[in-house]
């Protein structure tokens, strides 16, 4: 509840009040005395509270697309790529600044690992094995994907991978200025790719509806 001294940090902060209001009345504070033995309300409130506010942003940026026409692979591998990135930003900085290195590297690793492994399968199986789709009664149940590029993508992640590793490995092991442009310029040659993928660019379907996969359950 502190007040910035700085005049975007105050509007940022004001801002922010309405939320920062809500989750100081729902969340209970485990570091006060009196809620020290909390600390499981306090997790499952901050779970439930990263799950509404993930379904908010998703919900804007499917509305934001459907509105100025963008594929929603378009807008997964852009806005809301870097939605859900930043709190894995911040916790970069956060160690980083404290000379902690390698646990801000080992971080934005195991990040896409857990979105991979965990993020993914998680909604898919919560989705196929509870709610059915539209119109299917009884019957295999399924979650479309409309990207044709996808597979490519996710190739292309993990060669982004093994470039992050070597340009880590080619700066001497050591977070400078330099590795820091190098990891942007990644970014943007695989956001470039992306997108030209998506659009059919380069590498456009030999079949038609080659770019909707059906996974069966």
């Amino acid at each position: 509840m502190e007040i910035p001294e700085s005049m975007v940090g105050r509007f940022f902060w004001l801002v922010g009040l309405p939320l920062s209001i809500a989750m100081f009345l729902t969340i209970p504070d485990c570091r006060r005395e009196r809620f020290k033995k909390w600390w499981p309300a306090t997790f499952s409130m901050c779970i439930v509270w990263i799950g509404t506010l993930a379904t908010f942003m998703c919900w804007m940026v499917e509305l934001f697309g459907v509105t100025y026409n963008v594929r929603p692979a378009v807008m997964g591998v852009t806005l809301l790529a870097a939605g859900t990135s930043i709190p894995d930003c911040l916790s970069s900085v956060a160690v980083a600044k404290r000379g902690h290195g390698d646990m801000a590297v080992s971080s934005s690793i195991g990040s896409n690992i857990f979105d991979v492994l965990i993020g993914l399968p998680v909604p898919w199986f919560l989705y196929t094995a509870i709610l059915r789709p539209a119109g299917v009664i009884g019957g295999p149940q399924w979650a479309p994907i409309q990207s044709g590029g996808l597979a490519i993508m996710i190739l292309t992640l993990f060669v982004m991978v093994a470039l992050v590793i070597t340009t880590i490995h080619l700066s001497g092991w050591i977070l400078s200025v330099k590795l820091g442009m190098m990891m942007m310029a990644l970014y943007v040659g695989f956001l470039a790719l992306a997108l030209m993928l998506e659009y059919e660019v380069i590498f456009p379907p030999c079949i038609p509806n080659l770019e909707q996969f059906t996974f069966n359950a």
